[in-house]
């Protein structure tokens, strides 16, 4: 019988979206004027708009770099990667088409989405400093007996501009602030956040 950790396994991937059905589900509420979760205010509705137009430019403009390729390449053993999300959120969009761009380069890796509000047993599991940040990447073995590794909620360098903003705002609004943190996304190019998800990647593969 399969040993499974936690509260994933192959019944919850199964029922979880690929990238697409993320995508098409987003659409489809937004249609509505609703977007993912309980909260449909004007300013969620903006923030969902806002992330598919960026999920469009990150699917259309990211580049792998032929290490970062070779590496995802080199993965000889089937991995389930899960990540936790919202359409709402800014940094799931900003990070989660690099992560369908690094799945798509090998069959073994099979990436699905949940959404956070809706799996909170799962999100209560894999915190970040016993909050429920998102976006969340937790990559599996593909009997689930233990996590290979986990990643989230942003780059080291974006959490620090939203450490340092929670700490002092210098008189900025939150949407002045989060033009700030999106400004740094669009110089970085998934530079940050590769650099990161390599070791990461590197340590699967050895383990």
């Amino acid at each position: 019988m399969q040993q499974t950790i936690g509260p994933v396994d192959a019944d919850l991937v199964n029922s979880a979206m690929t990238y697409e059905s993320y995508r098409t589900l987003i659409d489809s509420l937004l249609e509505n004027n609703q977007t993912t979760g309980q909260n449909h205010s004007e300013a969620y509705l903006d923030y969902t708009r806002m992330n598919v137009q960026r999920m469009n430019r990150w699917d259309k403009t990211i580049k792998v770099s032929e290490g970062m390729k070779e590496l995802v390449e080199s993965v000889s053993n089937p991995q389930v990667w899960i990540v936790l999300t919202e359409a709402w959120c800014g940094d799931a969009a900003q990070n989660i088409p690099y992560l369908v761009k690094l799945a798509d380069l090998n069959p073994l890796i099979k990436l699905r989405f949940i959404l956070r509000d809706e799996h909170p047993e799962v999100m209560d599991e894999y915190l970040t400093s016993g909050t429920r940040s998102i976006p969340k990447l937790v990559a599996f073995p593909q009997d689930f007996s233990h996590v290979l590794f986990e990643w989230g909620p942003r780059p080291h360098t974006a959490q620090e501009l939203l450490t340092e903003y929670k700490r002092d705002s210098k008189g900025l609004t939150y949407m002045e602030f989060a033009e700030t943190l999106h400004l740094w996304y669009a110089k970085n190019k998934n530079q940050e956040l590769a650099s990161e998800l390599y070791p990461l990647i590197q340590s699967s593969i050895i383990t």
